[in-house]
Parts: structure tokens; sequence; C-alpha cells
């Protein structure tokens, strides 16, 4: 009986530790970093790439009446699939041949998901990229054996649980876009600081907002807390970083706070504040709606792609944006940040809370 428990646990281990030992080989890690933080992160950056820029160059054209810059973003929206695809096999360190065979995946996934095709495409790229690895380079065909299981079985994968994926990311993004119509002062307040809190940790706001096809009122809102914690951070350390933070923060990014706020989780207050504020500012009185693309709901100030999107939303929809529109975009994206932030450090400043070198980056 003994014997035969030790040998059955140590053909057991020996299965685990080959399967391991595979995984490895393959560098396939099944892990929340891998999937929930640097493939929904490349996500963001193949939309950037495809979907956003070309809606830019969109707004130049019908703004400009130059045919060349519509046809340069009919090009560019026309590939996101694609892109968000390939862009996750990357973040995932796919071998080349799985990495080209996700463009097939992606277009498939982001058709077949409907308005919820990003979150559709995240899953299902996913799921084809480690097949994909995991056959890769074991035949003496792989120039054959790996495109098909990746085209394969990642379009059947498409075919059969995009749509699904894709109704229950648009449902999650109705219900939220309805509560903020609904409630637009408390879900203005909520959406603005939970989205701006995303942007600023080492997960993507963006891609959790094109995910969820975040757009109208609670897209405004979304826009207001992601633009809070850019130039709130970029404002409240301006002492510690001069102008050179106030562009890498800014425009950039406020993720680079982050470490600060792990050692210091109070300087982070000022920013939510500001979020908090930001929000129904947007919602209730200037009656926001961000209805460019739903990345840009995320994007905050980074290269100003916010406040671009949501010009563009007005362009699309006919709006001819004037005096209450701007002071709007100004006060919420601009103004408002800075000086909320601002106030909310200095009391904390005052009393000790905040200390110089605080928010100092790294160089």
């Amino acid at each position: 009986m003994v014997s035969g428990n030790g040998s059955g646990q140590s053909v057991g281990g020996t299965q685990q530790g080959n399967v391991r030992t595979f995984l490895k080989r393959k560098d396939i890690e099944i892990s929340f970093q891998r999937y929930a933080i640097d493939a929904m992160s490349a996500m963001a950056q193949g939309l950037f790439a495809s979907l956003l820029i070309g809606t830019i160059f969109n707004t130049i054209g019908n703004l400009a009446g130059v045919e060349t810059f519509n046809n340069l973003g009919s090009f560019a929206t026309s590939v996101s699939g694609p892109a968000m695809a390939v862009a996750i096999g990357f973040a995932l360190k796919a071998p080349p041949l799985v990495l080209y065979s996700l463009a097939a995946v992606g277009y498939a996934a982001n058709a077949e998901g409907g308005a919820g095709g990003p979150l559709a495409v995240l899953v299902v790229a996913i799921v084809a990229s480690e097949l994909g690895k995991a056959v890769s380079k074991e035949t003496k065909v792989d120039i054959l054996v790996t495109p098909a299981v990746v085209v394969g079985l990642g379009c059947l994968l498409a075919l059969v649980a995009a749509p699904g994926i894709g109704a229950v990311a648009s449902a999650v993004g109705g219900f939220v876009m309805w509560a903020t119509e609904l409630q637009p002062f408390l879900m203005g307040t909520v959406v603005a600081v939970a989205v701006g809190m995303a942007l600023t940790l080492p997960i993507s706001s963006a891609a959790i907002c094109a995910a969820l096809g975040l757009t109208g009122l609670a897209g405004g809102a979304a826009l207001a807390g992601c633009c809070a914690q850019m130039v709130g951070f970029a404002a409240i350390s301006f002492r510690d970083n001069g102008w050179g933070g106030v562009v890498s923060q800014g425009i950039g990014t406020s993720m680079l706070q982050m470490g600060n706020i792990m050692r210091k989780p109070l300087i982070w207050v000022p920013t939510i504040v500001a979020s908090a504020v930001c929000g129904p500012v947007a919602t209730v009185v200037f009656g926001m709606q961000q209805n460019g693309p739903a990345i840009a709901s995320g994007m905050g100030t980074c290269g100003l792609v916010g406040p671009i999107g949501l010009y563009s939303g007005w362009v699309e929809g006919g709006i001819a944006p004037g005096a209450f529109e701007w002071l709007g975009m100004a006060l919420v994206c601009f103004v408002l940040p800075v000086l909320v932030s601002w106030v909310v450090a200095f009391v904390m400043r005052r009393a000790g809370l905040i200390c110089d070198g605080d928010l100092k980056l790294d160089a």
C-alpha cells in the first residue's frame, strides 16, 4: 500500500513536473500579470496605432477637406482587430510565425465580437497565441502546423465565443452608460475615480474603456477622471520635478508616480479628489459626452488624445462646438485638475502629510 501510494505520487509529481517544464520552455506563463496587465496594455497600444490614429486622421480630413487624410484614417481603422491581436501576441512573447498568424485571428474576433470586439480580441488572441506557442517548432513542418493551429483554432474560437464575449462587454458598458445617464452625479463620481485610478495603476484604463465601449456621458466622466490624474500629478509634483515632470506626466502618463504611491499612498489623495470633483462637473454641469473612439475615454491628456477624441465626437455627431463646449473641455480636462489637486496637496503639505521629495520621479 505504501509502495503503491508512493509510486502514484511519484508518477503524478513527474507529470506535473513535465507540464511545468514544458510551459517554462514555451514561455507560457499563466498569470494575472501576463494576461490582465501585459496583454491588456498591449491591446490598448494596438488600438492606439490603428483605430485611434485613424480617427485623428479622419478628423483632420474632415476639418481640412483633404480626402487623403480620410483615406489614411480608413486604412488605419480597418485593421484595428489585427493590430490588437498582434500587439497581444508580442506582449505574450509569441514567436514570429505565431505573431503573424494572429492577424487573421484578431480580424475574426473583432468582427464577430461586434461592439465588444476589443474584449473578444483580448480573450481569443490570448488563447490562440498560447496554443501557437505550444506547437511552435515542435514538428519538421512548423511552417504549416503553427499557422494552421493559430488561424484555424483561433478563428473557430472567434466564431464560437466572440459573439458572447462581445455581448457581455457591451451589456456591462451599456449598463454603466445607462446608470450614468440616470444618476449623472453619483456615477460621474464613481466612473471618474475608478477609471482615473486605473490609468495611474499599471493596468490599462484605455483598454478597459475600449473593451466596454465606454462612450457618451460615462465616457466623459472617464475622460475627466483620467485628466485629473495626469494633470493633477503634473501640477502637485512641479516643485519636485519641474517642467520635465509636467510634460512626462501631463502628456505622458501618471503611472510614473506608481513607485512613489507604493512608498507613500497619501500622495494619491489630491488627484483622487480631483477625479471625484471633475467627474460630476463633466456630467452634471457640462453634460460632457465623449463620443469619439471608446479608447479615448481612458487616455486622459496622454498625447492630448482624450480632448481630441472629445472633439472628434463633436464633429462626427454634427455638433458645432460653441463657447460652452470649449469652456467645459478646458475646465474639466485642464483647469480644475490643477486647481483641485493643488489645493488639496497644499493643505496636506501644511499638515505634514506630503513632504518635498515625496513626488520626485526617478531620473
